[in-house]
């Protein structure tokens, strides 16, 4: 398994981490993902780790609690393999979890609460990297960061990162941070895949610029690019059929089939599957670190493992990139003509 620097920090981690989100009793919404049990968690937990994968990801809303639940228990049933330091776990919060007035946000009130409640679910008495799952407009960055200083100096937590925010919430953030000389954000967990490339015009710049390493979520594209959708087939089964989509990014079908298309051509030629190549294709990308991986069984998770040991070539990789490529929206599109004094990532 190769590992790698998580943004401007000294903490390495597997280029793949098992997302959980399929974890729980799952309520309606996580139910069209998965519901994965104890016993079924723990066998993935195995496998993962037979292959150097020994990251796992959660959040308190998944499944509210019960994602957490499951993993901690689960990993009890492998402690007799992997000791607590050599797994890393990271979670989120910031979302509503509970109907109390402050049972959302990223306030000290909600984030101290919401920290003890985790590390309780998770069975363990620190996380590795917790994120904040979406920026709170209504709480002052200062009073956000301040907190999460104060528990990465309590050892609750041990790195922080944030997720779903705009570059311009990254940046007052690392600003107030570096002001103060509080502890940075070192990670980005975004979404990103060969259907959703906006990440490469207004966060990946950033990225490079203020050194977080990216984590990938969803990089199948809501579950378009596992091979099960094609052109002229019915959509019959996986995730997209379910309504496992729900809440995601539309992406218009001709755009899709292009995309597929490629997809297929490549696997071909390189005797991958279509997941494998859409996965590798982003650890080839500037700035990710890590992939976050989602698996409903045993099986998909071996076919997402398949995405290592390899890489594709630059023909590959360009089929790829011009296939998906889409224009860029203000002022991106007009960004690009300047390049001698504004520079952009090699993807554009």
């Amino acid at each position: 398994m190769e590992h790698r620097l998580l943004g401007r920090s000294g903490f390495k981690v597997p280029v793949l981490s098992l997302g959980t989100a399929t974890f729980g009793p799952n309520n309606e919404f996580f139910g069209k993902w998965g519901d994965t049990d104890v016993n079924q968690a723990t066998r993935m937990l195995d496998m993962s780790l037979d292959h150097g994968l020994n990251f796992f990801d959660t959040a308190d809303i998944y499944s509210q609690g019960s994602s957490e639940s499951v993993l901690g228990e689960a990993l009890k049933k492998t402690a007799a393999k992997q000791s607590r330091d050599k797994v890393l776990l990271s979670t989120k919060a910031t979302f509503r979890f509970g109907d109390d007035a402050n049972g959302a946000g990223s306030s000290r009130y909600h984030l101290i609460q919401s920290v003890d409640n985790s590390l309780k679910r998770l069975g363990t008495d620190y996380i590795d990297l917790y994120f904040m799952h979406a920026f709170d407009a209504l709480t002052p960055v200062e009073e956000t960061l301040s907190t999460l200083d104060g528990l990465v100096r309590q050892g609750k937590i041990r790195y922080i990162g944030c997720s779903n925010f705009s570059g311009w919430h990254v940046m007052k953030s690392l600003a107030e941070s570096d002001r103060r000389g509080w502890a940075r954000y070192i990670a980005y967990q975004g979404y990103y895949s060969l259907v959703g490339r906006d990440y490469e015009h207004e966060l990946m710049p950033p990225a490079q610029d203020q050194g977080l390493g990216t984590m990938v979520w969803s990089p199948l594209g809501w579950g378009r690019l596992t091979g099960k959708i094609r052109r002229g087939q019915e959509i019959k089964d996986g995730r997209i059929a379910q309504g496992g989509a729900a809440g995601g990014p539309n992406v218009p079908m001709d755009y899709l089939y292009d995309v597929v298309d490629a997809l297929d051509a490549v696997a071909k030629d390189t005797g991958k599957t279509v997941a494998q190549v859409a996965l590798n294709w982003l650890l080839q990308r500037p700035t990710v670190a890590n992939i976050v991986i989602g698996a409903r069984n045993e099986e998909q998770l071996q076919q997402n493992l398949g995405a290592l040991g390899w890489n594709l070539d630059t023909t590959h990789i360009k089929q790829l990139d011009d296939a998906s490529r889409r224009d860029p929206a203000y002022p991106y599109w007009h960004q690009m003509g300047f390049d001698e004094r504004n520079p952009k990532p090699v993807v554009w």
